[in-house]
C-alpha cells in the first residue's frame, strides 16, 4: 500500500533561559520593549508534522512519501530521513526560502517566547500529487496534514478529482480556518483524525453535529490522550483501545504524530482498525518515554515485548510477522 504524507516539515530551535522573563518587564515600558536573553542550552529538533509521521512509518518499516516543501537548508535532514526508510524525493525545495522553522525561549516558570517562521512551507501549494502518484506508480493514500493552507485545499481537491482515498488531519491549523474551510477539508474523507480538544473544535466551527460529520466520513479517529483512542463509522459500534503503560513521561510533543505513524502502518500491512490503532498506540507509548519527535528508536523484541503484555499473543502475533 502506497501512502503519502503530506504536512509541515520544520527544524525548532529550543533555548533555555535560567531566569524569569517577568523579571526583566518593566510595567510603565511594555508599549518599547526591547531585551536580549542570555541563554544556557540550545535544542535544534527536527520535526513537521508530515516529516515526524514519515519517520514514524519508516521505523515500522512502510516506506512512506513525504510530500511537502523545504528549503536548501534541507540536505541533512533529508540523509537523516532517507536513512531511516522515507521516501523523500517528493519534497519540494525553494530556491528562496529557508525550511519552516520555530525558534523558541523557555524561562525557569517554562514561560514560552517563540516564533514561527512559515518558510519554505509556503510553497507546498505549487506541488502536485499526480506528479507523486506517476513517479511511484499510484497513490492507495493520501495523508493531509498541517500545512500551508492553501496546500491542504489543493490536495483535498486533487484527491477528490482523481478519486485518490485522502485522510483529513487538521491539527495545528485548525486554529485559523474557518467553518467553510474545515467542511471542505474533511467532506469525503476516508480518515478524520482529530484528538478530543479538536473534535469539539470542528463541531463547533461546522456547525454540524457529531453524527453528521461521521455522515461524511469514512471512519472518524479520535485519540484521547491517555485513555487512548475511539474509531466510529456509521452503522458500526466504535473501536476503542487503550494504551500501553509508559516508563515514564518526558515529553508529549509528537506524541500524535507517532500514532498516525503506527496507524498508517497498520492500515498498509492490512491489519483491522483495532489491530492498526493498537501499534499506533505503541509507538506513541516509545514517544512520550522520549525527549523530541524523531529521537526513539524502535528494537523489535522490546516493542513485541510491551505489545504482547499489552494487547495479548493473539494480536502480537499477527504484527510480529509484520514488523522488520
Amino acid at each position: 500500500m502506497r501512502i503519502a504524507v503530506t504536512g509541515s516539515i520544520a527544524t525548532d530551535h529550543l533555548m533555555t533561559f535560567p531566569g524569569r522573563f517577568a523579571d526583566q518587564l518593566v510595567a510603565d515600558q511594555l508599549h518599547t520593549v526591547s531585551l536580549s536573553f542570555l541563554v544556557d542550552a540550545l535544542d535544534v529538533r527536527r520535526g513537521g508534522v508530515a516529516a515526524n509521521i514519515c519517520f514514524g512509518m519508516g521505523q515500522l518499516g512502510t516506506g512512506p512519501i513525504l510530500v511537502g516543501a523545504a528549503g536548501a537548508d534541507f540536505d541533512e535532514y533529508r540523509a537523516w530521513l532517507d536513512r531511516h526508510g522515507v521516501d523523500t524525493a517528493s519534497v519540494r525545495i525553494s530556491e528562496t526560502l529557508h525550511t519552516a522553522r520555530f525558534v523558541c525561549t523557555t524561562d525557569a516558570d517554562h514561560n514560552q517566547i517563540g516564533s514561527f517562521y512559515t518558510g519554505a512551507m509556503s510553497e507546498a501549494r505549487l506541488i502536485e500529487l499526480k506528479t507523486v502518484a506517476d513517479r511511484v506508480g499510484g497513490l492507495d493514500l493520501v495523508l493531509i496534514g498541517a500545512d500551508d493552507p492553501e496546500a491542504m485545499l489543493r490536495h483535498t481537491e486533487e484527491c477528490r478529482s482523481r478519486k485518490i482515498p485522502f485522510a483529513a488531519d487538521f491539527s495545528q491549523q485548525i486554529a485559523r480556518m474557518g467553518g467553510d474551510e474545515i467542511r471542505n477539508l474533511l467532506e469525503g474523507a476516508t480518515y478524520l483524525f482529530s484528538n478530543e480538544y479538536e473534535k469539539g473544535l470542528i463541531e463547533s466551527k461546522t456547525g454540524w453535529s457529531d453524527a453528521e460529520i461521521l455522515a461524511k466520513v469514512g471512519h472518524r479517529v479520535t485519540t484521547l490522550g491517555a485513555n487512548g483512542v475511539r474509531i466510529e463509522a456509521v452503522g458500526q459500534d466504535p473501536v476503542e483501545v487503550g494504551v500501553p503503560e509508559e516508563k515514564a513521561k518526558v515529553e508529549p510533543t509528537g506524541v500524535g504524530d507517532a500514532f498516525r505513524a503506527g496507524f498508517l502502518s497498520g492500515l498498509s500491512w492490512g491489519v483491522s482498525h483495532e489491530r492498526a490503532a493498537q501499534i499506533g498506540c505503541m509507538l506513541a507509548t516509545l514517544v512520550i518515554e522520549t525527549t523530541g519527535t524523531q529521537e526513539y528508536e524502535l528494537h523489535r523484541a522490546q516493542f513485541m515485548e510491551r505489545f504482547t503484555k499489552q494487547y495479548g499473543h493473539e494480536a502480537a502475533e499477527e504484527v510480529r510477522s509484520r514488523l522488520p
